[in-house]
């Protein structure tokens, strides 16, 4: 590993799934003689996705990092997912990153909602990037079209320091506007030095002059030295690049293709002048744990340690690795830290460096460098490391609500406690995994991004644990209340030889305003009931709502007055009146216009222009209620409330009604009356489920 903080680079390559990510950054590798053939993705022989679900489905899945070492410098890539399904590992891991590639297609209209969020979350901690237009071999390739994209969609300052020479099957290599040479690719993965042609002189001359108007932005010092002297020496040009990328003023674009190598040379030059340090990046604030007041750490070899865990990797046979990045001081390994999260003492024995699967051992770790470290007991992903002496923690990152939930199922019914364990495992994994039981339905819910996040979920719980199981769309947790009041009697009188049953209650339930649960009043006088059954009578009650009235669903926002009774001094017994209230609780209910509810959730689409007059014509269909529209760079965000039992299964067809372009977030509301027309058909439904419970 480095010695020197300034050497290191931290590197996310990052922008929206399917734009050739993963394939730059094999090509970055081979550039760099790390690896001694350009991995591919079609083939099953990137460096980056090497897990049996990525190599099918030639996606990225999860961050995967390799390091290497290039011109005296030690760089640390992270190849990062671009699809919905999978950018919470993204926004998770940027926290390890120094800087970052932004990765865009050669056209125009094809930035999605994926690229603008990964771009917001790399402005957000402030990382410098410099931007690739990658496939410039492909037809219709237009960089200048990525390049005012850049612009519209993501309110960025692109400086071209490249241009492509050629495009489709014309493509050779990039103009170099710095030196003015046209660099050429050749086979055995070196870049040659040419002359430009002269068919492209003018326009490269011209988007010099260009970069270097826009580079004199970088500074007061440059733009008074530009307007002085109507230019910058190549010297002030390289620096102004410089100072602009770090204050992130704008944003270098150098363009190639990933899947044939070309500019990946020229584009690790940009990362290691442009891209700068953890040094660069300056001190990083946290809070003191015990006295919460805000301190300091800077990114000092000689400041007390202290780091983030960024990510978290579960093996069924090695146990948990744990990915840290170093934000101050030495990580050494055969030490002890404090999990300050936690405030836990954590033994470090080991340290990991990772490439791709492989896993070397080091020795020690400093500032901006990455680092696994094996079975440490009660880390997680977000918690902070920290020297025991000067112990801080770092704000956590917050990610979106799961979007979309299922029931897990196991094949075999005795699989349910292996598939439980196992996907608790899978939730360390996954911080945007959330597992629980429904109290209400007693189904395991498992919640994620998407549809196809959980898909793939359910391949590796098979494949590294062995457990199968299915998903089902989780029942809706309807519930049932009253819209009237009434009054009536619930009475047991039981003689059956012996001792027998009394207890007589005159209840009365009204209604409650919605979420206010349940209420329960005594207003007995003279003891007509006496005190030691008062709790028998809100017992039998509270299990008469568990047990429901219309369609056994549970009963809320009723209050119930016990305002009479009687009693057996010899018969009375705490069972009798707690039967007694059931049904007296039933009676009553009956009269009081009872109604079902259901959950309404409270929606957020992002949509495409284009798409959002189909999609709020979806949601009117669904029952939902169009809150507003914000508008946004060639997008809409929906805000709606909609029934969950219209979108427990939204996901695929927003992607259908929109190309894969949309988007959404979803998190309960309120609950709500069912309109009439549905309340019999899903009584029905529940009648025939309970039914066929009852013969199983």
């Amino acid at each position: 590993m480095a010695e020197d903080v300034n050497s290191i680079r931290s590197i996310g390559v990052i922008g929206q799934g399917g734009v050739g990510k993963t394939s730059v950054a094999d090509a970055l590798l081979y550039a760099a003689g790390a690896v001694n053939r350009l991995g591919r993705v079609d083939d099953g022989t990137s460096n980056f996705d090497f897990e049996p679900e990525e190599i099918r489905r030639k996606i990225s899945l999860s961050t995967a990092v390799f390091h290497f070492a290039w011109k005296k410098h030690s760089i640390h890539l992270l190849d990062m997912p671009g699809y919905s399904n999978f950018l919470a590992d993204t926004i998770l891991s940027l926290r390890a990153c120094t800087g970052a590639i932004f990765v865009l297609a050669p056209a125009a209209g094809e930035l999605r909602v994926e690229a603008e969020k990964v771009w917001a979350r790399a402005q957000e901690l402030g990382l410098p990037m410099v931007a690739f237009v990658t496939r410039m071999d492909r037809e219709n390739a237009d960089f200048q079209a990525a390049v005012e994209d850049m612009k519209k969609i993501l309110g960025a300052k692109p400086v071209p320091i490249q241009l492509p020479w050629g495009s489709a099957e014309s493509f050779r290599g990039v103009i170099d506007l710095l030196s003015m040479k046209a660099w050429v690719q050749t086979g055995d993965n070196a870049v040659r030095e040419e002359a430009i042609p002269s068919e492209l002189e003018s326009a490269a001359q011209n988007a010099r002059e260009l970069m270097i108007e826009l580079a004199a932005d970088a500074s007061d010092e440059f733009t008074e030295r530009y307007l002085e002297n109507g230019t910058l020496t190549n010297e002030e040009l390289t620096e102004a690049l410089k100072q602009g990328t770090l204050s992130r003023r704008f944003v270098p674009v150098l363009c190639g293709s990933g899947l044939k190598g070309i500019g990946a040379q020229p584009l690790l030059e940009a990362v290691v002048r442009y891209l700068g340090s953890a040094a660069d990046q300056g001190k990083h604030v946290g809070k003191d744990p015990k006295l919460g007041v805000e301190i300091e750490r800077l990114p000092d070899v000689h400041e007390p340690f202290s780091g983030i865990v960024f990510k978290t990797i579960v093996d069924p046979f090695a146990g948990r690795l744990s990915m840290v990045r170093v934000i101050s001081g030495k990580l050494a390994a055969d030490t002890t830290v404090l999990n300050t999260s936690r405030d836990v003492r954590e033994r470090i024995a080991h340290l990991l460096q990772l490439n791709g699967k492989k896993q070397t051992g080091v020795g020690q770790a400093i500032p901006g460098d990455v680092v696994a470290v094996a079975k440490l007991k009660e880390t997680f992903t977000g918690d902070t490391l920290a020297d025991e002496k000067a112990p801080i923690v770092y704000a956590r990152d917050t990610l979106p609500p799961p979007a979309i939930s299922f029931a897990i199922e196991p094949k075999s019914k005795g699989d349910e406690e292996k598939a439980t364990q196992a996907l608790q495992k899978m939730v360390e994994e996954d911080p945007s995994l959330e597992l629980h039981r429904d109290p209400q339905t007693r189904e395991l819910i498992l919640s994620g991004v998407d549809q196809l996040h959980l898909e793939v979920v359910i391949e590796r719980l098979k494949r590294k644990y062995g457990a199968e199981v299915e998903l089902k769309a989780p029942k809706v947790p309807y519930k049932e209340t009253i819209k009237g009041r009434a009054k009536a009697q619930g009475k047991l009188k039981k003689q059956t030889g012996g001792r027998g049953q009394y207890g007589d209650t005159w209840l009365e339930v009204e209604p409650l305003p919605r979420g206010a649960g349940f209420e329960f009043v005594d207003k007995i006088v003279g003891g007509v009931v006496p005190r030691q059954y008062i709790p028998a009578v809100e017992k039998g009650v509270r299990e008469a709502m568990a047990e429901g009235f219309l369609a056994h669903y549970p009963m809320t926002d009723i209050r119930v007055t016990l305002y009479d009774g009687s009693y057996h001094e010899v018969d009375s017994s705490e069972l009798a009146f707690k039967i007694a209230a059931s049904l007296g609780f039933k009676n009553a209910v009956a009269q009081a216009k009872p109604v079902l509810l259901e959950p309404i959730m409270a929606m957020e689409i992002t949509v495409p222009d284009e798409c959002m007059g189909d999609v709020i014509g979806d949601l009117n269909a669904r029952r939902g209620k169009v809150l507003g529209v914000d508008a946004k760079p060639g997008s809409q965000v929906i805000k709606a409330l909609v029934p969950l039992a219209e979108v427990l299964r939204y996901s695929p067809d927003l992607r259908s009604m929109t190309s894969g372009r949309g988007s959404f977030t979803m998190v309960f509301s309120h609950y709500e009356e069912v309109p009439p027309h549905l309340t019999e058909k899903i009584i029905k439904e529940a009648e025939a489920m309970r039914a066929q419970k009852q013969h199983a």
